[in-house]
């Protein structure tokens, strides 16, 4: 990715070399050049935060060496290239080490030189944009406002366990059913951190084998073992600087906990292979779909691994629990899906709304993301009615008990449905009910 336009600043002493460099660079219908005969001018000329600057090295008023000091003093991001007569490699090798972009020799490559430096400054100042610009993306998509959507009691308290992790490196262990968000508010906590600019490494324990684990956390050295072709980080250096996120903990084979508690006590690893010691710098955030402390009575889970990651708890309340968020998370995933996918936006219908309040949701907000999207491509209209929620297979007995109603229209639903179901085949219907065709004959009349 390039940037789109450069402004160049040129510094330049000698009337005649200064328009040679200018017209050079004006061959690049993308560059905005302006020039200078003096580096106090360059200096109050700063505020207007050029792009690169091309610096004489031998100017009337002050040294090169000394104008790049202040340059970098007061314009962070300027790429500055020195130009100079002379060919010296020490003072090339001091300059670089001072923060200067590159340096050029005044001869006569200068102008493929200049143009082939400034198209690379180009390429970093457009990949430095894109970086900057998903780093943005990221701390809005996992601003607590967008991943904490819900007022009910429950997740306020969420709310403020996530914020108090937010302001320390104590490990988190972060609890809850299947389908709850358990990792998006893992990821939520590393992107609000001082941590959010290094690497998140999500770790499914559940799906790593037995005899990998070791490898995996801890890395290995070419030839430490058949099949160790290179050397190899594992995950604790992956995760530098950063945070590792350790998915379904209670999945952690057994003779490899030892080893992971020494290495969250001891701050440090040694790849397989090798006998140096590679310190550990990383923020440990844990999860798991079951309760640690069970896993720990029933001897599936070290004591001591228990107490060494519990830190601070964040516990996510299934979706049944959480009563009219069911709805503003409803309302959130159909507005983004529309988006998303350049739809016109759509709404709920009330029918609708009140049949997702009447749900168990035993997948929780992954399941409702998941209908309410289906909702969505069911409906063909700009209302998605009740029809459209499809909950599953199951769908039949949740319509039989999630709303009062007399025997009467119980048999009458029970029967509706097998006649749909066996395209209206009376006698196929009379054999899997157990009853008389007779009998579904007169029920039909009473619909």
């Amino acid at each position: 990715m390039k940037k789109e336009h450069l402004r160049i600043f040129v510094v330049e002493d000698d009337e005649w070399y200064n328009k040679l460099l200018v017209h050079h660079l004006n061959m690049v219908p993308e560059y905005e050049v302006k020039s200078f005969l003096r580096g106090k001018d360059l200096l109050d000329s700063l505020y207007e935060m050029p792009d690169a600057i091309t610096l004489d090295y031998r100017l009337p008023d002050i040294k090169g060496s000394e104008l790049l000091k202040e340059i970098r003093k007061r314009n962070k991001t300027a790429e500055v290239v020195v130009i100079s007569e002379q060919e010296d490699v020490q003072t090339a090798v001091d300059l670089l080490k001072e923060g200067a972009f590159d340096y050029l020799v005044k001869n006569e490559e200068i102008q493929s030189r200049l143009q082939n430096v400034m198209g690379r400054i180009r390429d970093n100042l457009g990949l430095k944009q894109r970086i900057e610009f998903l780093e943005q993306e990221v701390e809005i998509k996992y601003g607590f406002e967008k991943v904490i959507i819900g007022k009910s009691p429950a997740m306020i308290k969420v709310m403020e366990m996530m914020k108090k992790a937010v302001s320390t490196d104590l490990t988190v262990t972060i609890t809850g059913e299947t389908g709850t968000g358990k990792e998006v508010a893992a990821k939520a906590i590393h992107y609000n951190s001082s941590r959010k600019n290094k690497p998140f490494v999500p770790v499914n324990m559940s799906a790593i084998p037995s005899e990998l684990f070791e490898s995996e956390f801890f890395g290995h050295e070419k030839g430490a073992f058949t099949g160790a072709v290179a050397r190899r980080k594992g995950k604790f250096e992956e995760a530098k600087g950063g945070t590792l996120f350790l998915d379904e903990i209670t999945e952690t084979d057994l003779n490899f906990q030892p080893k992971l508690l020494r290495a969250l006590q001891e701050r440090e690893i040694s790849r397989i292979g090798s006998n140096e010691l590679v310190k550990i710098d990383c923020r440990i955030i844990v999860a798991s779909n079951r309760s640690l402390q069970y896993e720990v009575k029933n001897g599936n889970f070290r004591q001591d691994l228990y107490y060494r990651l519990l830190g601070l708890p964040i516990d996510m309340p299934p979706l049944r629990d959480r009563d009219k968020d069911i709805i503003l998370l409803a309302l959130h995933f159909l507005e983004e899906y529309c988006r998303e996918n350049q739809m016109e936006p759509k709404k709920i219908s009330e029918s609708a709304m009140n049949k997702l309040m009447r749900y168990s949701w035993p997948g929780n907000v992954r399941e409702l993301k998941s209908i309410v999207e289906l909702g969505v491509v069911m409906s063909t209209g700009e209302i998605i009615e009740a029809t459209d929620i499809i909950f599953s297979h199951s769908d039949l007995m949740f319509e039989l008990v999630s709303e009062e109603m007399t025997m009467k229209k119980y048999n009458q639903k029970i029967l509706d449905f097998y006649l749909n179901k066996y395209n209206r085949d009376i006698p196929s219907v009379s054999k899997k009910l157990g009853i008389s065709q007779a009998t579904i004959y007169r029920m039909l009349k009473e619909i």
